[in-house]
């Protein structure tokens, strides 16, 4: 029998106006014991238009990013567990 899972990513995004910064935070659960969490920031030149989407999208990819590096080192980690050899995961 194939097993389905699912796992869900949650991106928050704040924005502080004070430095024209986009903060996100994804986070990923998986409903067992693995816990990531990727951070991204994007910042508004002061020229720049103000397009809250912009800044928004380019923090959760940076977020996304930063959690899909996450989870390949976590996953290297657990092969690491069972294998005496180092291991090199390619893109």
């Amino acid at each position: 029998m194939v097993a389905a899972k699912r796992w869900a990513v949650d991106i928050f995004i704040d924005e502080h106006d004070d430095v024209r910064r986009t903060h996100a935070e994804a986070r990923l659960h998986t409903g067992d014991a693995t816990d990531l969490r990727g951070t991204g920031w994007a910042q508004r030149h002061p020229r720049d238009r103000e397009v809250p989407e912009i800044g928004d999208e380019l923090a959760a990819a940076r977020a996304l990013s930063d959690l899909s590096h996450q989870l390949l080192l976590a996953a290297t980690q657990d092969i690491e567990q069972f294998n005496a050899d180092r291991v090199r995961l390619a893109g």
